[in-house]
């Protein structure tokens, strides 16, 4: 089987789907070797269909006619995706985000309501990136992609996502933090108290401060000394402790 020959594609962010030359018939491929091949697949890309003696301008125009019949999803510029009912894994949205820009990671609200966070659903998947900023919109979902300078681009992980999937995903601490510093006035304890954080339990203050820490950024470290006092009055809810008041923005600490 075909299948057998690819490596499970969820165990890497960038999904590159070994479809090779035998789906190729008298140079040109056929929809229904397409389709026992990547229904089961979250996306593939068109160099990968170039493999033998092929036309890359008859891949070209055989995927465009099939984007046009509605068979397949252009979700940018050489990534596709069957169309519904075709495919049988739904590609996670996080999935696809990492694959439309590799080297991004999933951040911002869409990591801190993964992570249950701030309560709201949040439609678009936030992602960032040393790259220059990007936005992209298919019937997959929309994806944006926000720039944070390369010094800053730590604090993430590849995470397990349902069903067998995989992405590079923010800590949630490093998700807090990037949207503090790519918000004007994010460490300010209005829009801190504006994001109505919950499961602070969740957080890990001591990555927290490490993380700050190691950006040099007086906001950072300002909006975690801001988040440890959220945690501590959330746990005051439940312990019955003392409530204590959020430093202002003139507080030095």
């Amino acid at each position: 089987m075909i299948e057998e020959m690819i490596p499970t594609p969820y165990r890497n962010p960038i999904y590159f789907i070994a479809i090779i030359c035998h789906l190729w018939h008298n140079n040109h491929m056929k929809f229904e070797d397409l389709l026992a091949s990547a229904a089961k697949l979250p996306f593939f890309e068109t160099g990968l269909l170039l493999a033998g003696s092929v036309d890359p301008d008859d891949v070209r125009r055989q995927l465009s006619r099939w984007v046009q019949a509605g068979r397949v999803v252009q979700l940018r510029r050489g990534l596709y995706a069957l169309a519904e009912p075709y495919r049988q894994v739904p590609p996670h949205p996080f999935m696809v985000a990492n694959a439309m820009l590799p080297g991004s990671y999933v951040s911002l609200q869409s990591a801190l309501a993964y992570y249950g966070l701030i309560p709201e659903y949040v439609a678009q998947t936030l992602s960032v990136t040393a790259r220059r900023p990007a936005a992209w919109g298919n019937t997959l979902g929309d994806f944006r992609f926000q720039h944070l300078a390369p010094h800053l681009f730590y604090g993430y992980q590849q995470a397990a996502l349902a069903p067998e999937g995989q992405a590079f995903l923010a800590l949630p601490e490093k998700a807090l933090l990037d949207l503090v510093h790519l918000t004007p006035g994010g460490d300010d304890p209005v829009f801190l108290d504006g994001l109505r954080l919950q499961n602070l339990e969740r957080l890990d203050q001591e990555r927290l401060l490490a993380l700050a820490g190691r950006a040099g950024k007086p906001k950072w470290l300002r909006a975690a000394e801001r988040i440890k006092v959220l945690i501590a009055n959330e746990q005051s809810a439940y312990g019955n402790t003392s409530v204590q008041q959020l430093p202002t923005q003139d507080d030095p600490s």
